[in-house]
């Protein structure tokens, strides 16, 4: 075992009679039994306890043995509510089959990190999640020391149970919570070796399973409250445009509607982060009894839009200031195309710059340039958005589907004049996130909504209100250039790579330090069309883009794309260029995942007629390798098999990360290949699915095949890094198949139609 500091605190614990209200709760046995079984039989199984005692502010145990693990994070289909209560009972080391898992609150105090962003909550949780395990078995059996009057180093706890061999004693967790819940935490704690491992690294069912595929409320759409209106919003139909003027007589006289009223987000003044970012700050809201009936007021609204004027935000993201500039007038897809082009010819900002990139260029005996793009995006969650809100003179409930909680309490507070203790954020699972949540301007319109209804309501956006009101991927565009010598040789490398509102570069990302003469530059585009993260922000499109281009060139220096990726991290690790600290990734870790897929793809062992390309990236601290297996069918392509390889670290459980690997290559290929969001006089042009186009069930691959690397480092990111290299293995298998490169975005635009 391995001694850790507890930085767990010492603190008063309470006795709790009941389970704690506002959770969602649900046992499981899945030990004993390959079938889920339902939800009433396991709980009766269990026999709930009579008396909770709460060991600390991660877990509960029962006077019967059972235990309740609290998972802190918002839960968003990343199977965080499994994984995170799994690494907390290993070290408490419970029987699996005796855990009921609850939905932490919002506490900033006790949990950090209390937010789904950024492939952060495995790897940012783990220790406290170990520790806080760790901490609670060493509570009880220093709880069966005193009760036996034995040593606490000669008492084991396996599987719930507490044993003295040479007394003979032995007590279930049950037994001892109640003398446990009132011995001091302990200043240090053991943590167990990773071969003690029972639970992590077995794959455990999602403990929400049976709920989601029998329809049972889970998500924020599904709250129902007693007295409860229903609110929807109406914004300005383009991106530049504001409130003028607005005529509700009509509006307010249909069957169902109790108000309607203009509403502004933020006040004057109310310093931003970048997650309090909106498109825009005055709606009007209309109020009524029913969802229908306030879709059809909504209707029925006479508003007068006009011209915003140009203005400056400034914005804070996790302690660092930045400044959002929006210009006036409405913006065109067409002409942010041009702009990107023509400033693409222009000198960018200088990233980073190795060696004499200019004059390697000017002797080079060839060079290979060749330009990329992708358009906005619009995240379409399965849930659109919605938050319920229970706002009175002097405390808010919010309930509903966030991705950061913690970060919006405070702007709730303040957009409401409470204090923060005032202001409860409970959360609940998420229909889809992929960084549309991140954004919680949507809680705070609920919250004023309530407020000014003195009543409870919910806010429901239709797929319409979402898909135009911003928060999209932004459009990008690169350029990559490489020299090569006589003798094929590789001497130098560009990157210039800008965007629409913000430049996808990662300057110092591979293949930054294996080449001599390296040159990475970046432009910027302002907007007035708000954009914000997009799952694996920036590496979604410049991932694929790289590893277009790295094929390009292998093939120009007649080599295999493989080995020709491996020649250059060998080269990165043996003898890297530059300062090798300033490099982003381990060239070891990065080289580990291609090796992997080479040997379970079998490449280079070919079978007629099937088409492949390759792919790797490091993004959010994991390396992922793609081989993509392609076939043709009557013309059209048919992605036959996805075999990825991955280094995240210690996998918690292998069925949750295989999951994320699947859905991500399948949301990779899909966006890749038909999504576009085009904007015509600043409104958008594809406002819902009949003009929007997502991957459909026959066009995902057949089969896909996931290999994890076992290296025992502490876990990092899952939920991003398959997805932005999956677009590269795409464009490679496409080129294979059809003979012809594909460097725009949606590939499906960017290819002669289909025949047959």
């Amino acid at each position: 075992m391995t001694l850790v500091t507890s930085k767990m605190g010492r603190r008063a614990f309470i006795k709790n009679t009941s389970l704690a209200g506002g959770g969602l709760v649900l046992g499981f046995n899945l030990l004993n039994s390959c079938k889920p079984k339902t939800t009433e039989a396991v709980v009766a199984e269990l026999e709930m306890p009579k008396e909770w005692y709460e060991i600390n502010g991660y877990l509960k145990i029962g006077d019967n043995g059972v235990v309740t693990i609290l998972s802190p994070n918002p839960e968003i289909g990343q199977n965080v509510r499994t994984s995170m209560p799994m690494i907390l009972a290993d070290e408490l080391e419970i029987d699996w089959k005796n855990v009921v898992v609850e939905q932490a609150p919002l506490n900033t105090d006790l949990y950090s990190w209390q937010v789904a962003g950024g492939s952060r909550s495995i790897m940012n949780s783990w220790e406290s999640l170990r520790m806080a395990g760790a901490t609670a078995r060493h509570m009880l059996k220093e709880a069966a020391a005193q009760a036996w009057q034995v040593p606490v180093g000669e008492i084991s706890a396996v599987a719930g149970v507490l044993s003295h061999e040479a007394s003979g004693n032995s007590a279930g967790y049950g037994e001892m919570a109640s003398l446990a819940s009132q011995m001091e935490v302990p200043e240090e704690v053991e943590l167990k070796d990773r071969s003690e491992f029972s639970i992590i690294g077995t794959s455990r069912k999602n403990v929400d399973g049976k709920k989601i595929v029998t329809g049972q409320p889970l998500f924020g759409i599904d709250v129902q409250r007693e007295g409860m209106l229903i609110a929807g919003l109406a914004h300005p139909p383009a991106f530049g445009m504001k409130l003028k003027s607005f005529d509700a007589a009509e509006a307010k006289n249909m069957p169902g509607i109790r108000d309607v009223f203009s509403i502004k987000l933020y006040d004057e003044g109310f310093k931003k982060s970048a997650f309090h970012h909106t498109a825009f700050n005055e709606l009007v809201a209309v109020i009524g009894e029913t969802t229908w009936e306030v879709m059809q007021a909504k209707k029925a609204l006479k508003i007068e839009w006009e011209q915003a004027s140009e203005s400056v935000e400034s914005m804070s993201i996790l302690g660092r200031e930045m400044t959002v500039k929006h210009p006036t007038g409405m913006e065109n897809s067409d002409t942010h195309n041009a702009k990107l082009k023509e400033l693409n010819t222009r000198k960018g900002r200088v990233a980073r710059k190795d060696g004499n990139p200019e004059a390697a260029f000017a002797k080079a005996a060839k060079i290979i340039e060749r330009n990329y793009s992708c358009p906005f995006l619009a995240h379409n969650t399965m849930e659109p958005m919605n938050f319920f809100a229970n706002v009175t003179e002097d405390h808010a409930e919010l309930l509903g589907p966030t991705q950061t909680p913690e970060w919006m309490e405070p702007a709730v507070a303040e957009r409401l004049g409470l204090p923060l203790e005032n202001v409860d954020i409970q959360m609940t699972r998420q229909g889809g996130g992929f960084g549309r949540r991140l954004y919680g301007h949507f809680m705070v319109e609920a919250a004023v909504i309530s407020q000014k209804m003195k009543a409870p309501v919910k806010l429901v956006y239709s797929r319409e209100d979402d898909m135009s009101q911003g928060m999209y991927r932004p459009s990008y565009y690169a350029t990559y250039r490489a020299g090569l010598d006589e003798d094929n040789n590789l001497i130098a490398f560009h990157v210039k790579a800008g965007g629409v509102p913000e430049s996808p570069l990662f300057a110092n990302r591979f293949p930054a330090g294996a080449i001599d003469n390296y040159l990475a530059e970046d432009y910027t585009i302002d907007s007035n069309i708000t954009t914000g993260a997009f799952r694996a922000p920036r590496s979604n499109f410049i991932a694929g883009a790289e590893q277009s281009f790295l094929d390009e060139v292998a093939e120009e220096m007649g080599k295999d794309p493989i080995d020709f990726r491996l020649e250059l991290l060998q080269r990165a690790k043996e003898n890297p260029v530059g300062d090798p600290e300033t490099n982003d990734y381990d060239a070891a870790r990065y080289a580990g995942v291609l090796d992997l897929v080479r040997e379970k793809s079998n490449w280079g062992q070919n079978e007629s007629g099937v088409y492949r390309g390759v792919s790797a990236y490091f993004c959010h601290n994991s390396y992922v390798a793609q081989v993509l297996d392609m076939v043709m069918d009557n013309g059209n392509p048919i992605v036959q098999k996805v075999t990825s390889a991955i280094d995240c670290g210690i996998v918690v459980n292998p069925d949750a990360a295989t999951n994320m690997a699947e859905g991500g290559a399948v949301d990779g290929i899909g966006h890749a290949m038909y999504s576009a969001l085009t904007f015509k006089d600043g409104a958008p042009e594809q406002t819902n699915f009949d003009r929007y186009r997502l991957i459909r069930h026959s066009e995902a691959p057949k089969e896909i095949e996931v290999h994890f690397v076992d290296n025992g480092i502490d876990p990092t990111g899952m939920g991003e890094p398959p997805f932005p290299p999956i677009m590269g293995a795409l464009a490679n298998a496409l080129y294979k198949a059809t003979g012809r490169r594909h460097y725009h975005q949606p590939f499906i635009s960017d290819r002669p139609p289909l025949v047959g």
